[in-house]
């Protein structure tokens, strides 16, 4: 659910009522300078989150070594 959007100064000002609408399920976008530098979102949305993450990563069928020496190699343009 999209909630609002509060500028870092707002939020430090009126911090109990942006609690409040998180705790009512909203998410609050934090800005600075007119840029997002953070979110607030309910407990419930931040486990779906990860969880929902946590499942693509794990449902893979990968060696995990191969992984890393493949990253490795590219970060470091290693060619064979």
């Amino acid at each position: 659910m999209f909630g609002t959007i509060a500028t870092a100064t707002e939020m430090q000002n009126n911090f109990g009522k942006y609690l409040a609408l998180v705790l009512e399920g909203q998410q609050i976008i934090v800005t600075r300078n007119g840029k997002e530098v953070g979110r607030f979102i309910p407990k419930e949305e931040a486990i779906s989150y990860l969880t929902d993450s946590l499942t693509g990563i794990l449902k893979g069928d990968y060696d995990i070594d191969a992984v890393r020496d493949e990253r490795l190699r590219e970060k470091y343009e290693i060619t064979d």
